[in-house]
């Protein structure tokens, strides 16, 4: 008959374990060990291990998907909104490796909100593109982009999981030039969680953008989903002109 543990135990190894983490015996990036391997290191069953894990994941201190070993978490990545960048850049600057994840592109009706963002009329039509972002094959963002027809018919043409669409667009005469942010917390959604790997209901950091082109007209509207631990943001203004609006919203 298999011994129970103390119930602090697992935060006992959830502490220990935090600890090599910085002394930096398990750098960021890299596979903690195996369930068995640390169920025999600290002489406890494999559950108790799978607490400790559970612990440290929700601390944001490590990740993990199904079928792979947990990976240490590595210090949240800052994107500034200085200037307008693809993910593809902004990740490859921050020196991180951008994958994709197409989940659905649909040609379909603009929902009142799109058309509101996009100024379309009542019947006018919207590409959707849902996509999966990973960094290092770790999936980081959801994004949930609404396109103009004439600009989302040039999708279908391109390789979504390796094509940064901004390139694309930038070489098809499409220019993205501005952008409108809008940051808030909401809570992963059911799909959010599949998608992600996550539970249901944990904290995301979603960024919702309106984007124009040259003219500025707009040319997208994306609601984007970001593990709260991936991703950190910066903004720079002065007096004189001010880049950050602060308003409150109700609850998703």
């Amino acid at each position: 008959m298999q011994r129970s543990e103390p119930s602090a135990r697992y935060r006992q190894i959830a502490a220990d374990l935090l600890d090599r983490i910085a002394a930096h015996e398990f750098s960021d990036g890299t596979p903690l060990p195996s369930e068995a391997d640390l169920s025999q290191r600290y002489d406890v069953s494999r559950g108790t291990i799978r607490q400790a894990f559970a612990k440290l994941r929700a601390d944001g201190v490590i990740s993990s998907r199904r079928g792979a070993r947990r990976t240490v978490v590595a210090s949240p990545r800052v994107q500034s909104f200085d200037e307008l960048n693809s993910f593809s850049h902004w990740a490859r600057a921050s020196g991180s490796t951008p994958s994709s994840h197409t989940v659905a592109l649909e040609l379909r009706a603009a929902t009142p909100e799109e058309r509101h963002r996009l100024e379309l009329a009542h019947g006018d039509r919207v590409y959707h593109l849902t996509r999966v972002r990973l960094l290092a094959e770790e999936p980081v963002m959801i994004e949930r982009t609404a396109y103009v027809e004439k600009v989302g018919a040039l999708l279908p043409g391109m390789q979504l999981d390796t094509d940064s669409i901004t390139d694309r667009l930038d070489e098809l005469g499409v220019v993205l030039h501005s952008a409108e942010h809008t940051i808030d917390a909401v809570v992963a959604s059911a799909e959010d969680a599949r998608l992600l790997d996550l539970r249901p209901r944990t904290p995301l950091l979603r960024e919702r953008r309106r984007t124009a082109d040259l003219a500025g007209m707009p040319v997208e509207w994306s609601d984007d989903r970001w593990q709260a631990n991936a991703i950190a943001f910066t903004v720079r203004n002065t007096r004189d002109v001010s880049h950050l609006l602060k308003q409150s919203s109700p609850r998703p």
